[in-house]
C-alpha cells in the first residue's frame, strides 16, 4: 500500500482500472478476425467484483456495456462456488440478463490469495449465432428460438482445460467459423484483465484494494447525486414512435417515460409504452435498461466513473409485457435498436426540465446486412453489416452543431466506419460512393449532423439483404428543438441488372439477389437546435 492519501488512491485505482479495460479493448482489436469487432469495435470490455458488481468499463459500443453486469450476476446465480481459477463461460441468453443472441458474454473469474476477488468480461457481436437466418437478424423471426442460439451461463474452460464437448456443442450451431476465432480473442483479453486485476492486488495488498473500491463506489454515489440535483425537482413527460414494421402493420408504437426528479435521485417509469409485438420488434429488460442508462450518463453526468455507485441513485421501472420489457418466449432482435426510439424520450422528458442538457434527436437506425460467399475465397461465407452506411448525424445542441457520421444514439459515436479497401478485401463487392450527404442536416440556430449517402455495386450474387430499423417512416425522423427544423429521413433502393429497381421495408429480407446489382442507402441527418430565424449565416 503506498503512502498516499485516501482520496489519492481512490483516484489512482480508478485509473488503473479504466487503463486496464482499454488495454483488454486493444487485445481484442489486435485479435479478433471479423470487421465487426476489429474495425466496427462493436464490443465492451469491463470488470466487475466477486459479487458481479461494475468496477469499470470501456464501451467501444455503450449500449452493450450496461447489459453484461445483469447476466453476470444470473452466471453468479448459476453457479455459486463452482467457480475456480481459470475457468471461462459464456452467456447470451436474452431472458437471462442478456440484450441480444448475437451479443455473447465471455467471463473469466480472478482470483488472488485463493480468494475470488473479481471477473474479466468481454461482451462482443458475433457475425453468426445460428437461427434460421444468418448474420444474427431475422426480421420474420416471431419468438426467440428462430433468431439464434440461446446460451445461458455454461462453462467452456474449467480450470485452464477447454471442455470440448460444451465447445463444439455450441460452435456446431453457428454457421461461420470466424465468430470461433472472435470468442478466442474474447477469451484472451479477458486472460489481460485477469493478469491486471492481480497486479492491481499484489500492488496494493488485498485489504486496502477491496477497501478503496468501496471507497470509490461511494465517491461515484456522491458524484451521480450531485449531478441529478443540477436538475430542478419535478415529473417530465416525454415520448417517441417507433416506425419499424410500420408498413405492415399500419400504425405507429410508442415509447412513453416519466421522469421524476427527487433530491438527488431519479425514478424513470415507462407506463402506457405499446405492448409487446408479435414479431422481433421487442427488448428484453437488460437492452432498455442499458439504452437508459447510456442517455441518462449523456445527460447528468458524461464523464462519471463507470462502476456501480453511480447505477445507485437511479430506479428504472420497466412494465413486463410492453416493447422495453418483453416476456419470453419473443423475439427480441431489435431491442438493442429501439435505443434510438428510447433516448428521443428521455430527451424531450429532460429538455422541459434542463434545455441546455439535451440534444435534438439523433438520426434513427436503418441496418443492411449481407451475407453470402466470396467466390475469390473458394466460395467462403462472409457477413458484413454495412456500418460506413447506416452511421447519420447527431442532434445538435445549445451552443453546439450535431456530429456528421457519427452513428446511432446506442452506439454514441462508438462504432467506426469500416476502411473502405478493407471492405472490398472482406467482401466481393465496390464501394462506389461514399460521402456527406447534402441537405439531410436539421437547420437551427446549431444546425443537426450531417448524414451520407453510400453506394454498393455487387460483385458477385448475394444470398441474403436484411433489412431492420425504423427510419424510414416520415414520423421518426430526428426532431428539431427549440425551434430547430428535423433531419431528413433514410432512404434505401437497390437497382437489378435488369432495370428494376427494389424499395425494401424497415424490416426486410430479400435473397438471391444477383451479381451487379447496386444498393444505394441515404442515412438522414441529425435535428436543429434554436430558431432557423438566429441561424448563422
Amino acid at each position: 500500500m503506498s503512502s498516499a492519501s485516501p482520496a489519492a488512491e481512490v483516484a489512482i485505482l480508478r485509473h488503473r482500472l479504466k487503463s486496464l479495460t482499454r488495454e483488454m479493448g486493444l487485445a481484442l482489436l489486435h485479435t479478433a478476425r471479423s470487421p465487426i469487432l476489429a474495425e466496427a469495435r462493436d464490443f465492451v470490455t469491463g470488470l466487475y467484483d466477486a459479487r458481479g458488481r461494475m468496477l469499470e468499463q470501456t464501451e467501444y459500443i455503450p449500449v452493450l456495456a450496461f447489459a453484461v453486469q445483469p447476466a453476470l450476476q444470473d452466471l453468479i446465480e448459476t453457479f455459486g462456488d463452482d467457480v475456480g481459477p481459470g475457468d471461462v463461460f459464456l452467456h447470451n441468453d436474452v431472458f437471462r440478463g442478456g440484450n441480444q443472441l448475437a451479443d455473447v458474454c465471455v467471463f473469466r473469474p480472478v482470483f488472488a490469495q485463493g480468494r475470488l476477488i473479481a471477473w474479466a468480461a468481454v461482451k462482443g457481436h458475433q457475425a453468426d449465432i445460428g437461427g434460421a437466418v444468418g448474420g444474427g437478424y431475422n426480421p420474420r423471426a416471431t419468438e426467440v428460438w428462430q433468431e439464434g442460439l440461446r446460451i445461458p451461463p455454461v462453462r467452456v474452460v474449467r480450470r485452464g482445460r477447454r471442455l470440448r464437448d460444451v465447445w463444439d456443442l455450441i460452435l456446431a450451431n453457428i454457421r461461420h467459423p470466424v465468430v470461433a476465432e472472435d470468442l478466442e480473442a474474447a477469451m484472451g483479453a479477458c486472460v489481460v484483465g485477469e493478469r491486471g486485476m492481480r497486479r492491481i492486488v499484489e500492488r496494493m495488498g488485498l485489504p486496502a484494494y477491496l477497501e478503496t473500491v468501496e471507497a470509490l463506489m461511494d465517491a461515484t454515489e456522491r458524484r451521480m447525486r450531485a449531478a441529478i440535483r443540477e436538475f430542478p425537482p419535478g415529473r417530465y413527460v416525454g415520448e417517441a414512435p417507433v416506425g419499424a414494421g410500420v408498413e405492415e402493420r399500419g400504425h405507429l408504437l410508442w415509447i412513453r417515460c416519466q421522469v421524476e426528479v427527487g433530491d438527488g435521485e431519479l425514478l424513470i417509469r415507462y407506463d402506457g409504452t405499446s405492448a409487446q409485438t408479435e414479431g422481433f420488434l421487442n427488448a428484453p429488460a437488460s437492452a432498455s435498461l442499458s439504452a437508459a442508462v447510456l442517455t441518462l450518463l449523456m445527460i447528468l453526468a458524461p464523464d462519471i466513473p463507470h462502476n456501480e455507485g453511480m447505477l445507485r441513485p437511479l430506479r428504472i421501472r420497466l412494465p413486463e409485457g410492453t416493447i422495453l420489457a418483453a416476456r419470453p418466449p419473443a423475439a427480441t432482435g431489435f431491442g438493442n435498436t429501439l435505443t434510438g426510439a428510447h433516448a428521443d424520450a428521455l430527451f424531450k422528458a429532460f429538455f422541459q426540465a434542463r434545455p441546455d442538457r439535451v440534444t435534438a434527436g439523433w438520426n434513427r437506425m436503418l441496418a443492411v446486412v449481407l451475407a453470402g460467399r466470396d467466390p475469390r475465397s473458394g466460395g467462403a461465407p462472409y457477413v458484413d453489416i454495412l456500418f460506413n452506411a447506416l452511421k447519420g448525424g447527431s442532434g445538435a445542441m445549445e451552443g453546439c452543431d450535431g456530429y456528421d457520421h457519427i452513428g446511432l444514439i446506442n452506439c454514441a459515436g462508438g462504432i467506426l466506419a469500416q476502411d473502405p479497401e478493407m471492405f472490398e478485401r472482406a467482401v466481393p463487392h465496390r464501394l462506389e460512393r461514399h460521402e456527406y450527404a447534402p441537405g439531410t442536416a436539421g437547420r437551427g440556430r446549431w444546425r443537426g449532423g450531417r448524414g451520407v449517402v453510400t453506394r454498393i455495386r455487387f460483385g458477385a450474387p448475394v444470398d441474403r439483404v436484411v433489412v431492420f430499423g425504423d427510419g424510414l417512416a416520415e414520423e421518426t425522423r430526428a426532431f428539431g428543438l427549440a425551434g430547430g427544423q428535423p433531419g431528413s429521413r433514410n432512404h434505401l433502393f437497390l437497382d437489378l441488372p435488369d432495370g428494376r429497381r427494389l424499395r425494401p421495408r424497415s424490416l426486410d429480407l430479400l435473397e438471391g439477389l444477383p451479381e451487379g446489382t447496386v444498393l444505394c442507402q441515404v442515412a438522414g441527418g441529425g435535428g436543429g437546435f434554436g430558431s432557423v430565424a438566429n441561424e448563422d449565416k
